[in-house]
């Protein structure tokens, strides 16, 4: 049998995911890489894999989805790893620089500019100065491990995913592992089975990454992440894709 493709992303987020996967019977029957988030999507819109943890706004650009795990990362309030930095309030924004590992992350961003700020500043793809802006008006989305540490070095701090919990009351969901195609029953039920095995070691995990004085790794593996794809996530990942198509 042809092993399933599956691509997902090497940031802590999806450590106890890939935990599970590398130590799990289920590692025979997959070839996995590691890619950015952007990249993950964009194999399985190529067909280049079978399976990806991809961001959920990628699955517009998919002719045929299919969630295929109980699991998923997300959030039920804020998260500590997704964030606009901005040295004044968002109000006062003139220019947004846009993430370029991301496209949910981008596209929660500008969600709630138009639907929860109501405000319209310009946003930017691949700015020259990114994550690193001189002008006072300028705000930038950051995603991931990169964000680690920073919470304290900027004036104003917006945790999308508590923003979106905010604005619409319920979870939301980054990522899902998406199917381009239907994939047999048996290596679904193994498939979560190796994935709730990896959430189920995430304190030896902890153990394993190294120790940073500026981030809570188990508060944010334990606590912040919330890795069930529970029907009110199930809402919220639509009514997200919704919000994506009227933008």
């Amino acid at each position: 049998m042809d092993k399933i493709k599956i691509s997902a992303v090497s940031y802590t987020n999806t450590k106890p995911f890939l935990y599970g996967l590398q130590h799990s019977e289920i590692k025979e029957q997959i070839d996995l890489s590691l890619d950015m988030p952007s990249d993950c999507a964009q194999k399985l819109i190529d067909g280049k894999v079978d399976i990806g943890l991809i961001p959920v706004a990628a699955t517009l650009n998919l002719p045929e989805w299919h969630i295929i795990s109980n699991y998923c990362i997300g959030a039920n309030g804020p998260v500590n790893s997704v964030f606009i930095f901005s040295n004044c309030p968002i109000e006062e924004v003139k220019t947004v620089q846009l993430d370029p590992e991301s496209r949910s992350s981008n596209n929660l961003a500008k969600v709630l500019l138009k639907n929860y700020w109501k405000v319209q500043p310009q946003l930017v793809t691949n700015a020259s100065d990114y994550a690193a802006p001189t002008d006072e008006k300028t705000a930038f989305v950051l995603i991931g491990d990169r964000t680690f540490g920073k919470a304290e070095q900027y004036k104003y701090v917006y945790d999308l995913a508590g923003e979106w919990k905010k604005f619409t009351g319920l979870p939301f969901v980054f990522a899902a592992w998406i199917a381009n195609k239907p994939i047999p029953e048996e290596f679904v039920k193994d498939f979560n089975q190796a994935l709730r095995q990896g959430l189920a070691h995430r304190t030896d995990l902890l153990k394993q990454l190294p120790h940073r004085a500026d981030f809570d790794l188990e508060d944010y593996l334990m606590h912040k992440l919330d890795f069930d794809l529970t029907e009110d996530k199930r809402k919220a990942l639509y009514m997200f894709l919704n919000y994506i198509k009227a933008l």
